[in-house]
């Protein structure tokens, strides 16, 4: 099946993919948009799983404070280069995940990537760090972090627990 370039200009916005994959994908689903994103996802997550044992040795600490200074997070996000560390995806999926350690007030790493995502329930935090891993190349990790809040006891670092 031919598929247009204004579908394949499509499905790239709405998933980051390259050009032939997202027209790859658009054939092999008979040019249903949906259905490629799906076939995207899936790829992606093997693409994920395939770099998942390479080394993380760049990132950036990032901070987020919440509700008017009530809360506050510092988030460690590692990735394999300094060209992604700087990258505005890569500091939008920091910014993202410190908002979700602000809300969920996960006790860890683990808890932290199986929660709901707040801003699409659907998918969890771990699917959200997937889906960026396929965007971006690269390994991604969340190493550790730290979550405040004003009056309730004091801060402790929460790493892979």
């Amino acid at each position: 099946m031919s598929v247009s370039a204004t579908d394949v200009q499509r499905l790239r916005a709405a998933t980051g993919a390259g050009i032939m994959d997202a027209k790859r994908s658009l054939e092999e689903a008979d040019g249903d948009v949906d259905k490629a994103k799906d076939l995207l996802k899936e790829r992606g997550l093997t693409k994920a799983a395939k770099k998942a044992d390479r080394e993380t040795a760049e990132g950036v600490v990032h901070s987020y404070i919440h509700g008017d200074g009530k809360i506050g997070v510092l988030l460690e996000l590692l990735c394999e280069t300094d060209f992604v560390a700087k990258n505005d995806d890569f500091r939008n999926l920091a910014q993202e995940i410190s908002m979700q350690i602000a809300a969920g007030d996960p006790k860890d790493v683990k808890e932290l990537l199986a929660q709901p995502y707040i801003k699409d329930e659907k998918q969890t935090v771990e699917q959200l760090l997937q889906a960026a891993i396929a965007k971006l190349g690269e390994n991604i990790k969340v190493t550790r972090f730290a979550r405040y809040a004003l009056g309730v006891g004091e801060g402790a670092e929460k790493g892979d627990g």
